[in-house]
């Protein structure tokens, strides 16, 4: 039988089960990154239930309206993992400044200080970037979808070069540094989670718009390839920076790439493994890299069973949020047969049923 240590501190606990060794007990995530957070407005409503009254919200993820959680919250629901946060995380609207606002639901917030919208004749609330508007939230709706695609018209290699790609400037890497030097002063026991992005086909997906990327990689698998290349020069030059920036103080780095429909993948494992597959393994070959202690994270939506032993042999150390509910998705199923090679990251919690 496996000696379990009788207590262990949030990050010897998260390190266990991320090594595949028994921790003293599962470990937990309270909101440590974008797509384990909790909306805002019911952030505010579970601190009124459980009788926290100091304190304002602060909403850094404006996409999905995310509320920054607080220590008080975050020991509470004993949770182990703390974010370290992108200076933009969406949108492009940097979180280091802030300002008062109301959320849908007439609670007192902070929001991002370049935040700015205006409401259409509909109602609707459209997010302005660089006088463009880049996010739309319907009337009485409570996040922003996307609104416009910057590669929604493009065609040639000429177009993708036109592309202004997501490069850390000295003010991201600036800010990265202080946060990840402040999260070591702050929670030095908690385990940090890295917010990268890394995404390839979703990078796709949001800036060519979803029919357009699908047809074009049907149409012109060529031009396709020719803008994950780029890509990848970006990504691996990011990281080659990220990790200047954040030296040793990360466990884990996050990736995101939603692969999966509620019914199956979006593309055929055909498909993945020709024009996505090898330019996610070349990102995630370069984390292994550079530090080969910290886990790889891969965020991807939906079913997507068919693509576990591909991201298995591509270096995924991590897998979220494991959709319970899509098809062939099934825990018990999918730990038995995939879990002594990669860790499962969520599916105790299902909100969209």
């Amino acid at each position: 039988m496996k000696e379990v240590k009788i207590f262990m501190t949030h990050r010897e606990r998260v390190l266990a089960a991320l090594n595949h060794r028994e921790p003293d007990r599962v470990p937990i995530d309270f909101g440590a990154m974008r797509s384990t957070g909790i909306h805002a407005c019911t952030y505010v409503e579970v601190k009124k239930y459980l009788g926290m009254k100091h304190g304002i919200v602060k909403v850094y993820d404006i996409m999905q309206m995310l509320a920054e959680p607080e220590r008080e919250v975050i020991e509470y629901f004993k949770a182990d993992i703390v974010q370290l946060h992108r200076l933009r995380p969406v949108f492009g609207i940097p979180i280091d400044r802030w300002k008062e606002g109301v959320l849908p639901n007439g609670e007192k917030c902070l929001y991002p200080k370049e935040f700015n919208y205006v409401k259409n004749k509909k109602g609707d609330k459209e997010l302005i970037v660089n006088g463009r508007v880049v996010a739309r939230m319907p009337k009485n709706g409570h996040w922003f979808d996307f609104a416009s695609f910057p590669l929604a018209d493009a065609e040639s290699e000429k177009d993708i070069d036109a592309h202004k790609f997501d490069k850390f400037d000295e003010q991201e890497l600036s800010f990265i540094k202080n946060q990840a030097e402040k999260l070591k002063k702050d929670y030095p026991d908690y385990a940090v989670l890295g917010e990268f992005g890394g995404t390839i086909f979703e990078e796709g997906l949001f800036t060519f718009g979803l029919e357009k990327y699908l047809t074009l990689l049907i149409r012109k698998p060529k031009l396709i390839q020719y803008f994950n290349e780029k890509l990848v020069e970006v990504h691996l030059e990011n990281l080659k920076n990220y990790f200047a920036a954040v030296g040793d103080y990360i466990d884990i780095i996050q990736m995101g790439d939603d692969l999966g429909t509620q019914s199956g993948p979006y593309i055929s494992p055909k498909h993945y493994r020709k024009y996505i597959k090898p330019y996610q393994k070349a990102v995630y070959d370069e984390v292994h890299r550079i530090n080969p202690r910290v886990k790889v994270f891969l965020h991807s939506c939906g079913s997507i069973r068919p693509f576990i032993p591909d991201l298995i042999e591509i270096g995924v150390d991590i897998l979220n949020p494991v959709q319970t509910t899509a098809r062939d998705m099934d825990p018990v199923e999918l730990k038995r047969e995939f879990g002594k090679d990669i860790v499962f990251w969520g599916g105790g919690v299902e909100t969209q049923g």
